[in-house]
C-alpha cells in the first residue's frame, strides 16, 4: 500500500488537520487506531512497506512527500522510527519542522520502547500481525528461503527465538506466527502487545 488518505483534499488547507506520513506496514493499525477512537483530524499517506528493507530509501521518501504535502495541513507527524536511518530521519525531520514517532523501529514502539529497552534481546527475531501476514511477500521471498531453504542456518542461526508482538488478539494469525517460527526453525513466544506506544504517540496529536 502506497497511499490511504482519509478526507483530505489535494491542495487544500485543511484547519486543524495533520497528515501522517507512514510506513505501509502500519497502515491497517493506523487506520484501526482512526475509525476506534474517532480521529478525523488525521489523515494517513503510507510509503511502501517494502522500504523496511532499503532504509536508505526512507529519508529521501520522507522528504519527498513532506515537502509535496505540508500545505494541505497544519501540521505532519512521521510515523517512523529511526528503521536503520542511523539518525539520519531524526535529523531529517528537525530539518523539515516535523515531529516522529520515538524509537529505533516498530518492534519497540509496539513493545513499548521503556520496556524494549529493558528487554535487551539481542537473539529474538521479531514479528508483527503485518510481518505474520506477509510472511511469504516480506520475509521467505526477498530472503530466498523459497528457493534456497538451506539458507535459514546462515541468516537465523544466531537467533535463539521468535517473538510474535500481536497487535490483535487473534488466534488463527496466532496459529500462523507458529507456522512461521518453525519455518525458521525457533521457537515461538507470542506477547499480545497491542498498540503500544503507537497509539499514545498519535493520542498526543490534537487538532
Amino acid at each position: 500500500m502506497t497511499r490511504t488518505d482519509q478526507g483530505a483534499a489535494p491542495g487544500a488547507n485543511n484547519p486543524g488537520q495533520i497528515l501522517l506520513i507512514a510506513c505501509g506496514a502500519l497502515a491497517r493499525e493506523i487506520l484501526a487506531l482512526n475509525k476506534s477512537n474517532g480521529w478525523d483530524h488525521l489523515h494517513l499517506h503510507c510509503l511502501p512497506a517494502n522500504l523496511h528493507h532499503f532504509p536508505d530509501k526512507i529519508v529521501p521518501a520522507v522528504e519527498k512527500m513532506v515537502t509535496e504535502r505540508r500545505a494541505e495541513f497544519d501540521d505532519i507527524f512521521v510515523v517512523y522510527a529511526d528503521c536503520g536511518t542511523g539518525g539520519l530521519l531524526e535529523v531529517a525531520c528537525e530539518r523539515l519542522g516535523v515531529k516522529m514517532i520515538a524509537g529505533p523501529h516498530c518492534y519497540s514502539f509496539f513493545e513499548g520502547n521503556d520496556a524494549f529497552a529493558a528487554l535487551d534481546e539481542m537473539t529474538a527475531f521479531y514479528l508483527t500481525d503485518f510481518s505474520v501476514r506477509q510472511f511469504d511477500a516480506f520475509i521467505v521471498k526477498p530472503l530466498g528461503l523459497d528457493r534456497h531453504p538451506e539458507l535459514r542456518d546462515m541468516y537465523f542461526g544466531n537467533y535463539e527465538k521468535v517473538v510474535y508482538q500481536a497487535q490483535l488478539d487473534d488466534p488463527e494469525l496466532a496459529d500462523k506466527a507458529q507456522k512461521c517460527a518453525d519455518v525458521l526453525g525457533l521457537p515461538l513466544e507470542r506477547r499480545f502487545t497491542g498498540y503500544g506506544d503507537l497509539k499514545s504517540a498519535l493520542e498526543n496529536l490534537k487538532p
